[in-house]
C-alpha cells in the first residue's frame, strides 16, 4: 500500500500581456511572449499581434458581426510557482495563458479558455538534458524509463489543487503546432468552429509526453487556415467549450504560430490532403513581427540545466518519492 503523497504549495501570479508588458525576472527566456517582448520593436511586436489575434477572432465570430469589430480578446499570463521544501522558496512551474473575450455591443467580459500556450522549465529539462544525455551514446533513438511522468504528476497535482480551482471554471486547452515529423490525413469529419479535422496513425513524442499529463489530442484546421493545430485537452473538446472559447484558443494560438512558424501556418497554400508539416517550405509570407527562433532554441537547453541545478537536482528524492507515491485525479495514458 502506497503512503499518502507529500503536500505541495502553489502560488499563481499573473501578468497582462499588452503592449506594455514586459516580461517578469522568472519568465522563461524562451517563452514566446518574452522573445516578443525584447528589443527595439518589442512594442510594435506587441501590438500588431494582438491586432492579428482580434481581426481572426472577428473573422471566425462573423455571425452578428458586419464590420468585423464586435470582439476583442485581453491576454493573461499565468505564472505558477511551486514550494515543495515548505521553506517558501518557490521554483516555478509552469507559465500558461487565459484569455478573456470582450463583446463590445452588449458589453460584456467573460472568460474565454486557460492554457493556449503551455511553458515548463521541468519539460525544458526533460527534453533539453536528459533525452540527449540518454541517447548521446546510443546509434538508435530512445526514450528514458518513465519519461515525463514527474512532470505529468505535477501538472495533474496542480489542476487537482484548491488554488486552481479557485480561479478556473475548465480544465485547460493547449494548443500546439503539429509535429514536422509526422504526416497527416484530412478526414471527412468537420466541425463549425475547428472545422477540418486531420489524423495521423503515430503519436509523436509531445503526443505521448502530454498524455502523460492526462492530456488526448485532436488535430482540426479552422476556416481560413493553412495548416491543422494540434489541440491537447481533457475530457470532450467540442462540447466542454463554447463556440467562441474555441475561437479564444484558435485566434490567439494560430498567430503566434504564425509568427513562430511561417513556414507551416503562413504558407501560401493550405494543407493538402495527406499533408507533412516542414519548416523547410519556401512559399511562404512573412509578419511584420519580429522573432528570434535561433535565440529560443539556444536558450532551452539552458533552462533546462538550470532546472536540474536549481530543482531536480537538489530536491531528487523527495521529488521521487513523492512520484511514486501520487495517484493522478486524470487518468494518465
Amino acid at each position: 500500500m502506497k503512503t499518502p503523497h507529500r503536500e505541495f504549495a502553489f502560488s499563481i501570479r499573473s501578468i497582462a500581456f499588452d503592449e506594455n508588458y514586459q516580461p517578469a525576472e522568472s519568465t522563461r527566456l524562451t517563452t514566446n511572449f518574452a522573445n516578443l517582448a525584447r528589443g527595439k520593436s518589442r512594442q510594435v511586436n506587441l501590438r500588431n499581434t494582438l491586432q492579428m489575434i482580434n481581426n481572426r477572432f472577428n473573422d471566425l465570430a462573423d455571425w452578428d458581426n458586419p464590420q468585423g469589430d464586435r470582439y476583442s480578446l485581453e491576454l493573461d499570463i499565468v505564472s505558477v510557482d511551486i514550494d515543495i521544501a515548505g521553506d517558501g522558496q518557490a521554483f516555478p512551474l509552469i507559465e500558461i495563458l487565459e484569455t478573456t473575450i470582450i463583446d463590445h455591443q452588449n458589453d460584456q467580459r467573460f472568460a474565454g479558455i486557460v492554457g493556449n500556450n503551455f511553458s515548463s522549465y521541468v519539460r525544458d529539462y526533460d527534453f533539453s538534458v536528459l533525452l540527449p544525455k540518454h541517447n548521446e551514446d546510443r546509434h538508435d533513438f530512445s526514450i528514458p524509463k518513465n519519461f515525463g511522468d514527474l512532470h505529468g504528476k505535477l501538472y495533474d497535482y496542480f489542476l487537482s489543487s484548491d488554488i486552481y480551482q479557485q480561479n478556473f471554471n475548465k480544465l485547460p486547452v493547449i494548443c500546439l503546432s503539429v509535429s514536422t515529423s509526422k504526416s497527416y490525413h484530412r478526414t471527412n469529419n468537420q466541425h463549425p468552429i475547428l472545422g477540418v479535422e486531420f489524423e495521423h496513425s503515430d503519436s509523436s513524442l509531445t503526443d505521448q509526453y502530454f498524455a502523460k499529463m492526462g492530456l488526448k489530442v485532436r488535430y482540426f484546421m479552422p476556416r481560413n487556415s493553412m495548416a491543422p493545430l494540434a489541440f491537447y485537452f481533457h475530457g470532450d473538446l467540442l462540447s466542454d467549450y463554447s463556440s467562441l472559447e474555441l475561437i479564444s484558443t484558435i485566434s490567439t494560438m494560430e498567430t503566434f504560430q504564425k509568427i513562430y512558424r511561417p513556414e507551416i501556418y503562413n504558407a501560401n497554400s493550405a494543407a493538402s490532403k495527406n499533408y507533412h508539416p516542414s519548416l523547410q517550405n519556401q512559399d511562404y509570407s512573412l509578419t511584420q513581427i519580429e522573432y528570434d527562433r535561433e535565440e529560443r532554441s539556444r536558450l532551452a537547453r539552458e533552462q533546462g540545466e538550470s532546472t536540474a541545478l536549481h530543482f531536480i537536482e537538489p530536491h531528487e528524492a523527495l521529488l521521487e518519492q513523492w512520484a511514486k507515491n501520487y495517484e493522478p485525479a486524470r487518468k494518465q495514458k
